[in-house]
């Protein structure tokens, strides 16, 4: 009764201050944060082990959640655009973190990398009346893409840092984890190709929307499992089921009924737990140098996506880098890995994180701005 008793205070205050910063035009899951940053100093007694596991709960589901939202056939044409895109971002994220460890390579420096090269899906699907929906695939790819590429990332350098010198063990876990997600890809277009009818037929069978999700959760959650023993995140599991699971495999009504179901359990009750926990964890440090970091990371970012990404006009262009470049949440829990495995120093993790947290709030804030200066001014972009 007691973890129920924190789960519902730290769902009932995140939810309530999502639903003011959703008034105030801002992502929900803004106030789901800040939520968990007041929380911290007030739930002193909360059992934590039990609490992290409710908030992983609530990243597979958004991982999920966040596989639901694009085809492979859409990733792999966005995918020409932001692999190339993700991988400039991470080179000049790393070169400008340099200055601040230094000027010398280290593991601060490619995690922190990985940590502000990442785009967040919300902001993304929040911006989209701004930029278009003809972009929407592009910039969700972008985010799905550097997020499970900064988490690899991660657990890259873990596993240098702890089986240092041991390369043909890490060679052959990257090798694993190579093929499981190549295995699962390919599968998937085998199922398209020869078994869809099939799949559909078999799912208009059940009688209910439960047995429905009940049977994605076996399925989600066994590739969590294989992800996780190959040395993946568990995440990626869920991911890649949810990847899987698009309208065109298993038919437009069964995609339906998964979608709300996943919705309701994933933004109703772990999702606010995940991200008052990243609020609750938040560690930080303020100064000159801080705020100096996230000016010259943030202003660096934007330009390069705008410049990337842009169109025949100005508005559109700056939203869309806004929308690249809006960092992520994700970015949160990569740094508390690599601080927690020791590979990312204290320092560098208070800026990554604090980093990560005001260029969600900037690209929301620069987004808004843009669009109500449009809309008062047409021509004043142009």
């Amino acid at each position: 009764m007691q973890i129920i008793g924190y789960v519902f205070i730290i769902i009932a205050f995140a939810r309530l201050l999502a639903e003011g910063f959703e008034r105030l035009g801002y992502p929900g899951f803004l106030g789901e944060i800040t939520a968990g940053m007041i929380l911290s100093a007030v739930l002193i007694n909360m059992p934590r082990d039990q609490m992290e596991l409710m908030a992983e709960l609530g990243l597979f589901f958004l991982m999920i959640s966040a596989g639901l939202e694009v085809t492979p056939e859409e990733l792999h044409y966005a995918g020409r655009i932001t692999v190339p895109l993700y991988a400039l971002t991470y080179l000049v994220m790393f070169a400008v973190t340099l200055p601040f460890t230094g000027w010398t390579v280290s593991s601060d420096n490619i995690i922190s990398a990985a940590i502000l090269s990442t785009a967040s899906a919300p902001i993304v699907v929040r911006l989209k009346r701004f930029f278009g929906e003809d972009f929407l695939h592009v910039a969700l790819s972008y985010a799905v893409i550097s997020e499970i590429m900064g988490l690899l990332i991660v657990y890259m350098v873990v596993r240098f840092h702890e089986s240092p010198g041991h390369y043909e063990m890490i060679l052959s876990s990257i090798i694993k984890d190579a093929l499981f997600v190549g295995a699962i890809l390919y599968a998937n277009y085998l199922l398209g190709i020869k078994q869809k009818v099939r799949i559909i037929r078999f799912l208009r069978r059940l009688k209910s929307d439960e047995a429905v999700f009940g049977l994605f959760m076996v399925f989600s959650t066994s590739l969590a499992f294989i992800s996780e023993e190959i040395g993946m995140h568990f995440s990626i599991g869920g991911f890649l089921a949810g990847l899987m699971m698009h309208s065109d495999l298993v038919g437009t009504k069964q995609y339906d009924r998964l979608t709300t179901i996943v919705s309701g359990v994933t933004y109703g009750i772990f999702a606010p737990i995940f991200f008052a926990w990243r609020g609750l964890n938040f560690e930080t440090e303020l100064s000159f140098v801080v705020i100096e970091f996230f000016v010259a990371i943030y202003i660096v970012r934007l330009a390069l996506s705008t410049m990337a990404v842009r169109k025949t006009d100005l508005p559109t262009s700056i939203v869309r880098g806004a929308g690249i470049a809006s960092f992520g949440v994700l970015g949160l829990l990569m740094g508390e890995i690599g601080f927690v495995s020791g590979v990312l120093s204290e320092h560098m993790y208070a800026m990554s994180s604090l980093a990560s947290v005001l260029g969600i709030f900037t690209s929301a804030t620069l987004g808004r701005l843009v669009n109500q200066r449009t809309s008062k001014n047409p021509g004043s972009f142009t």
